[in-house]
Order: structure tokens, then C-alpha cells, then sequence
């Protein structure tokens, strides 16, 4: 069993993400802002994150290029799940150490197919 962080300021898209991660049977943590977010990677260390762009405080871009330039976290998988579709965000999203960048609404497919590469990574 795997633990994920689901870090979107949206209370509707954290409830929907769990939804479709629920049924596998992972520990499902949520954090309703960057800040939040960042203070459970470091002290949680979660198997994978699930980063929302825009978040109060502190954004995915920021919390994801400091989870790989911290090297007890630089192995955590990072999924970036998004509202923002242009190419540049897309861009730069995965610079800035992102694994996989998703769009919202993503299918739910396309969400586990990602979630599964990733843990399969870290075993």
C-alpha cells in the first residue's frame, strides 16, 4: 500500500482524485495549499504527489523543483494535475521535475495508468 498526497486548493478535485485512488486500496493524504502540501512531503514522505499548479502560497512548480533538489525527496513521484493546458505550462511543469503533467478533468484511466507507473518506479 502506497501513501499519496493529493494537493489541490479545490475541495471538489481532491474528493474527485480520491475517488478514483480510494478503490486501490492507498493511504489518501490531502493538503489544501502549497504550504500544507510542502510541511507533509517533508515530514511524511509520501510515495507520490498529486500537485495542482495554483495553490495559495506556495505553487506545484515551487514544490515540485524543491522535492528534486532535496535528495530525501528527489525519488518521490510527481504527477502534475492541472487546469492550465497550454504547451508551456506543460513545459514547464515537467522541467521543473514533474513525472507525468495531466490536464483536468482527467480521465480516470489515464490518472491510474500514471499512478501505476510511478509506484511501480519506487518499489
Amino acid at each position: 500500500m502506497a501513501t499519496i498526497l493529493i494537493a489541490d486548493d479545490s475541495a471538489t478535485s481532491r474528493k474527485a482524485i480520491s475517488s478514483v485512488l480510494e478503490p486501490l486500496g492507498h493511504r489518501i493524504l490531502h493538503a489544501d495549499d502549497g504550504r500544507d502540501a510542502w510541511e507533509k512531503i517533508q515530514s511524511l514522505k509520501p510515495d507520490l504527489v498529486i500537485l495542482d499548479i495554483l495553490m495559495p502560497q506556495m505553487g506545484g512548480f515551487e514544490i515540485s523543483r524543491q522535492m528534486k533538489n532535496t535528495a530525501t525527496l528527489s525519488h518521490i513521484g510527481i504527477i502534475i494535475l492541472t487546469s492550465l493546458k497550454e504547451q508551456t505550462n506543460k513545459y514547464w511543469g515537467l522541467r521543473q521535475g514533474a513525472d507525468f503533467y495531466l490536464t483536468k478533468p482527467a480521465h480516470p484511466k489515464e490518472l491510474l495508468s500514471c499512478v501505476s507507473t510511478l509506484l511501480e518506479t519506487v518499489k
